[in-house]
């Protein structure tokens, strides 16, 4: 083939492990997809109502880089309320979906040569915003235990030197449904502070936890000055995957530099959806609420059965929703998942797409309603005991 003449190291992007499974189940009939993370919910129709109704009168115009006043205004209320303590609009910025300020926050810190500290295994999309802006992405493992996942904070800050722009953390974690505690937060951030280095915490499953209201947050901790960014998503709390609306809270200094990058990304986010989002703020606590009362159904299912099976090793998420399982005897997870596909109709997710440190494991999404989640279990059976 010709080349193509475009950047090698965009050529040599991998493709997504997960999309590769899923294309081969999408569509058909009898199939349970629990490979991506997303609930099997559609959005809630006070929100698409709200949507609908801004686009009935008229509200397809272009809107400032930051998002409609509005929603930054519904954003900030909503995350004071949450976190109990004052986070102004000024703060905030909206988004084209978590993935788009992930993007954008990425290609402002970090250069040729730039390296980030990546605590993992995680979803492999901020991995490879680093690489595309041609920097290196060090992954510091999470420790699996019979209690669960747990970060070395020593080896977190000696996988940090001269070149490392910054430190970024999923949690509540996708895949693990690892969660990270106020402590360990707040040493992160001094030694960010002490080295001048940025702090990113993706923290879009905020809201799925199953002990307490909202989980911990670098926003309980820092400072507004702080070099702390904070991503965040409509996404999952609020059943809007396919809206792609998310937010970001950043420094007020900062974000006059990330609205720049918003300009020249997707010019501002997309207007009509704004107006749901503000409804899915403003009237969607009881739907989280009983959202999270579902998944709490399907986790304790999940918990129960999945480590009956005589190859599997499970310990229950603390936060998100997914069952994140070591398969003994499986070396290519890749392949397995094709191969449980091909033998139970039921979707999963390899771990190998999560990073070296997944393989052997293999990823649940059990956010749809107990009765699929039973059925799911019941096929997987045969395939792992």
């Amino acid at each position: 083939m010709t080349s193509l003449n475009i950047r090698r190291s965009i050529e040599e992007l991998p493709g997504s492990r997960i999309r590769e499974v899923a294309r081969l189940g999408m569509g058909k009939p009898g199939v349970i997809p629990m490979w991506f993370g997303e609930s099997d919910l559609p959005t809630p129709a006070f929100i698409r109502d709200a949507a609908a109704a801004a686009l009935q009168r008229g509200e397809t115009f272009y809107t400032p880089n930051t998002g409609v006043p509005e929603l930054r205004a519904a954003i900030a209320t909503y995350m004071s309320r949450l976190y109990r303590r004052p986070i102004g609009e000024e703060r905030v910025m909206v988004t084209a979906s978590g993935m788009s300020a992930i993007m954008i926050v990425l290609q402002t810190l970090v250069g040729a040569g730039d390296n980030v500290a990546i605590v993992g295994p995680m979803w492999p999309n901020a991995a490879e915003c680093v690489r595309i802006m041609k920097g290196e992405p060090r992954f510091v493992t999470l420790e699996a235990g019979n209690e669960g996942w747990r970060l070395d904070l020593d080896r977190l800050f000696d996988a940090c030197d001269a070149r490392t722009r910054a430190i970024f953390v999923n949690s509540p974690g996708n895949p693990t449904g690892w969660m990270m505690g106020n402590e360990q937060q707040r040493a992160i951030l001094d030694f960010a502070r002490a080295r001048g280095l940025w702090v990113v915490a993706d923290e879009v499953y905020a809201r799925i936890v199953y002990d307490r209201d909202v989980a911990p947050s670098f926003l309980d901790v820092a400072e507004p000055e702080d070099p702390v960014i904070v991503v965040n998503s409509f996404s999952k709390a609020w059943c809007m995957t396919g809206w792609r609306m998310g937010w970001v809270t950043t420094p007020v200094a900062l974000g006059e530099i990330l609205a720049k990058m918003n300009e020249f990304n997707i010019a501002g986010p997309t207007t009509f959806a704004q107006w749901g989002a503000i409804a899915a703020l403003e009237q969607g606590e009881d739907f989280v609420l009983w959202q999270r009362r579902r998944l709490a159904a399907s986790r304790a299912l999940v918990a129960e059965r999945l480590p009956r099976f005589r190859r599997v090793r499970f310990t229950p998420p603390d936060a998100a929703f997914y069952a994140f399982f070591e398969v003994e005897g499986m070396a290519d997870s890749l392949a397995g998942c094709k191969r449980i596909l091909a033998e139970t109709g039921v979707g999963l997710a390899p771990g190998i797409a999560f990073g070296e440190a997944g393989e052997g494991r293999l990823r649940m999404c059990y956010a749809q309603a107990p009765e699929k989640v039973a059925e799911a279990l019941d096929r997987l059976g045969p395939s792992l005991d």
